[in-house]
């Protein structure tokens, strides 16, 4: 699966792919950038129906299977970037009529993963939980 589908043109390179690689169809999740940071990749939670609709219409290649978001600079977010994704999942479910049991959702990380699975979450990514903080070579300690 990849779940960084963040616009139209890596969702029409990722189809692509998968038929000059000869592959079964890939699973995919739009990304949102709910928190609106420039930092962050993903789609306007204004236009995810409209991602989501070009991958399931256009992307013959490609399984729209959710949304994913990223959580804020310090890999936590708010409830409140957590309940965008869930408002998201609810439009395009009902713009597709996809069963929202159907859908998943991806948020949530070491620092909020509990917040995001009461929220609706289905995959959560907790690497700095098993593996430790991460490390940034170019970054100055404290």
């Amino acid at each position: 699966m990849v779940e960084g589908v963040g616009n139209e043109k890596i969702a029409n390179h990722l189809d692509r792919a998968v038929v000059s690689l000869g592959r079964e169809p890939l699973k995919v999740m739009v990304q949102v950038n709910t928190s609106g940071e420039e930092s962050k990749s993903g789609i306007d939670p204004s236009k995810c129906v409209e991602l989501a609709k070009h991958v399931k219409l256009a992307c013959p290649n490609l399984i729209l299977s959710g949304l994913m978001t990223i959580g804020m600079k310090d890999y936590s977010s708010t409830p409140e970037n957590f309940k965008a994704l869930a408002n998201c999942k609810l439009e395009v479910c009902k713009a597709l009529g996809i069963p929202t049991e159907q859908f998943e959702l991806s948020m949530g990380m070491s620092g909020d993963f509990e917040q995001a699975i009461e929220l609706g979450s289905t995959n959560v990514r907790v690497g700095s939980t098993i593996f430790g903080p991460r490390e940034y070579p170019n970054q100055k300690q404290n």
